[in-house]
């Protein structure tokens, strides 16, 4: 039970996202940075025809309420582990509570570079086929 810092850099944002919902689940708290150079497998003009028609949703009576989907690369990942825990319960929440993610290395934090974590057996080097960045992805569904 301790903090945790993962470099996120090329590494598969699934593969990413169980592992971590299993360390917050455990009870660690998780920081990971570089989230913008996440990819996500498959063939990029799949992958974001999905994630526009997902955010093309709207209710009939007030399509002000929702639901709103995030656009930046950090949130994109945020979101995407949160979907990993059991969020309907207490103990989903509470673990959702001790994930952060950042774009970059943030200097406020003082992170020593010797603590970051890497994982290369998730990294993109793995992959046989075709893969998109978060960052990409996130231009694309209109962050700047």
């Amino acid at each position: 039970m301790g903090q945790r810092i993962i470099n996120a850099d090329g590494m598969v944002l699934g593969r990413l996202g169980s592992l971590v919902a299993k360390m917050l689940l455990l009870g660690d708290k998780v920081i990971i940075v570089n989230a913008e150079k996440v990819v996500i497998s498959g063939k990029a003009r799949f992958t974001i025809e999905s994630y526009k028609k997902r955010s093309n949703i709207k209710t009939l009576t007030n399509p002000i309420k929702g639901p709103f989907f995030y656009r930046k690369p950090n949130l994109l990942v945020r979101r995407t582990i949160r979907g990993m825990l059991p969020w309907k319960y207490p103990r989903g929440r509470q673990a959702y509570r001790s994930l952060r993610v950042y774009m970059g290395i943030p200097k406020i934090l003082n992170i020593d570079e010797s603590k970051i974590e890497n994982f290369p057996e998730f990294s993109v080097t793995h992959l046989k086929g075709p893969f998109i960045e978060v960052s990409k992805l996130a231009q694309e569904l209109g962050w700047k």
